[in-house]
Order: C-alpha cells, then sequence, then structure tokens
C-alpha cells in the first residue's frame, strides 16, 4: 500500500480533519484508513460492500445498533 495513491474523503475539514482515506483504482478491492493515522492499520473492503456502506451513508439508511 506504500505506492497507493489515497483520496480523503469529501467531509475531511479544511483542517486535515478527522476522517477516512481511500485508494479508489484497486480492482475488486477498496483499502481505507485513518487520515490521522496514514502509517496505521488499512481495512481492505470487497468494492461491491463499500460501495453499499457509502450508498447506505449517504441515504442514511443504517439500521440501528
Amino acid at each position: 500500500m506504500s505506492t497507493a495513491i489515497w483520496r480523503k474523503s469529501s467531509y475531511t475539514n479544511g483542517d486535515g480533519g478527522d476522517c477516512v482515506e481511500v485508494v479508489d483504482d484497486l480492482p475488486g478491492i477498496v483499502p481505507v484508513r485513518d487520515s490521522k493515522d496514514p502509517h496505521g492499520p488499512t481495512l481492505i473492503f470487497p468494492a461491491a460492500a463499500w460501495s453499499s456502506f457509502v450508498t447506505a451513508v449517504k441515504d442514511t439508511d443504517l439500521p440501528d445498533i
């Protein structure tokens, strides 16, 4: 992941904020990391699962926990 091109969430605030970064150009997977800890762990999600999650967040259609 050291050569990956990371993109910050559009919800990151002007100070660099507390958000996530993702890599968009890998086939079938989406790596995700904490923007505050770029050298920390990376979570890898199947692209379809990540897409469903993003859609649910945008639609605020997440189940109650």
